[in-house]
């Protein structure tokens, strides 16, 4: 038992302060935190690619096409802090940026690949990038330091994110007709949003409950999510849908 898994064991909050003592953890710790730095890392990865390829082409003015360009800059920088940790534990993530979308393992956005207009492009930033950002808080509180210290600057930048998506969305919503087009596009991007946080059923999440790297299991993540979301959805004027409705996975 390692000195830090012995504090654990006495109740104590498990902390892993770097590198070398990341070395010295059980296998099935090693083994969770670079699954999920890695499911992190990609996924900011192919968000810059998302910005660049899908939103930039799209954006209807020249300042939304520069705030694309921004944000895909910071995309890129969180790939750029999240392969300097996997680096310290010997985790090459270099060949991510020579991927085709379709061959990313962890974090493929189907949902994100269909968008097609601006106001598809706002919902997802508005829910689809807070469903990510309530991730992201979670791993700032992660046992394992490199990583909460990562977070810092990736939670600035997402509420940015998430910011702007709801300006988008605000802006549809103030006539009768946008209104309209906001409702039907929540009720397509809220099952893909649900679904981010993973199978309920998932083996995985409660060991990252028990060894600190998250707060919550997928389906405690969701919910608090939903009950976080509701009310920014509904001052605009739109309803929630159903939990339960068209999701891929439960």
């Amino acid at each position: 038992m390692t000195e830090q898994t012995a504090h654990a064991a006495a109740g104590e909050r498990l902390l892993v302060p770097d590198a070398k003592a990341f070395r010295e953890m059980p296998d099935e710790y090693q083994e969770l935190v670079i699954h999920q730095l890695r499911a992190h890392t990609e996924g900011e990865l192919t968000g810059a690619d998302d910005y660049i390829q899908i939103f930039y082409p799209m954006a209807p003015t020249a300042f939304e096409r520069k705030v694309c360009c921004e944000r895909a800059a910071e995309e890129m920088d969180h790939y750029i802090r999240g392969k300097a940790v996997l680096d310290d534990i010997g985790i090459d993530t270099a060949y991510m940026l020579q991927q085709h979308l379709d061959q990313r393992e962890f974090y493929r956005t189907e949902g994100v690949r269909r968008i097609e207009n601006w106001l598809g492009r706002g919902m997802f930033s508005f829910i689809g990038e807070a469903a990510v950002l309530a991730q992201i808080h979670e791993m700032s509180k992660s046992s394992y330091k490199p990583i909460a210290d990562m977070c810092t600057s990736v939670i600035i930048d997402e509420h940015n994110h998430v910011a702007q998506g709801y300006r988008i969305v605000w802006e549809y919503c103030q006539t009768e007709e946008g209104l309209k087009d906001a409702q039907a596009m929540l009720e397509k991007a809220w099952p893909i949003t649900l679904d981010l946080f993973g199978s309920s059923e998932s083996k995985r999440s409660p060991l990252y409950v028990k060894w600190g790297l998250r707060q919550y299991t997928n389906e405690e993540a969701r919910q608090r999510f939903i009950a976080q979301i509701t009310p920014r959805v509904e001052v605009l004027g739109l309803k929630v849908p159903a939990a339960e409705a068209n999701r891929k996975f439960l």
